[in-house]
């Protein structure tokens, strides 16, 4: 971070935010990050003007804004922060699933580099978060797998829930309340033509859930 721009909890969302949406697509539009973050397309361009300056993002115009290496380390160390508090939140505080996202959102700027590291120490290292996310080392590597989403999945196929990649809480609980949770065993029944409901047997009760829904829960073969 350079002293022409403050590691502020503004630019460390902005660029956490950035990461995000590169998970999907290489640059994100200044229009698809005025929508995730609920801020005005025009305070986005002087933002990406801003941090493309101290050389944290490569910024476009009419071709969006990518991470720089050092963006992608400031950004990692926020998504770290993030989830090891949401894993911290569930395994040792007895927080439900849907709520911890905005906690950690608003936890994540105001703990030390030293709190988390305690945290990190207290649950061993952990890999992955209560989501299923990848938890990024302190060096900033992030763990892979093989996923595929649910809605993906082949009929008669036998899978495990590895991942629930919706972080709105609502979708979340839509999720959790037809029995998908980490590590449960999915058996694709059925699957209706034309992106219609998918029948599965989630550890051995039966259920019906909506192909866009199933784009959140991402699988691996048993």
């Amino acid at each position: 971070m350079t002293d022409r721009v403050q590691a502020s909890e503004s630019v460390e969302n902005f660029l956490k935010a950035i990461y995000s949406l590169q998970q999907d697509s290489d640059r994100v539009s200044t229009n698809t990050l005025s929508e995730y973050l609920n801020i005005t397309a025009p305070s986005v361009t002087d933002m990406a003007k801003r941090l493309n300056d101290a050389g944290l993002v490569d910024y476009l115009k009419h071709h969006g804004v990518i991470l720089t290496p050092d963006g992608e380390k400031i950004a990692l160390h926020v998504v770290r922060r993030h989830r090891l508090i949401e894993l911290f939140l569930v395994n040792e505080l007895g927080y439900e699933l849907p709520e911890v996202h905005q906690e950690a959102d608003a936890l994540e700027h105001a703990v030390s580099n030293r709190f988390i590291e305690a945290i990190a120490y207290k649950l061993g290292d952990p890999d992955f978060d209560p989501h299923g996310d990848p938890i990024p080392t302190a060096e900033g590597v992030v763990p892979e797998r093989e996923l595929l989403p649910l809605s993906d999945a082949p009929v008669n196929g036998s899978f495990i829930v590895q991942r629930l990649n919706a972080s709105n809480a609502d979708m979340l609980l839509h999720i959790l309340e037809r029995g998908f949770k980490l590590n449960t065993h999915v058996a694709v029944i059925s699957r209706d033509p034309f992106q219609g409901p998918i029948s599965v047997k989630v550890d051995d009760k039966e259920a019906i859930i909506g192909a866009q829904v199933a784009q959140f829960i991402l699988v691996e073969p048993t």
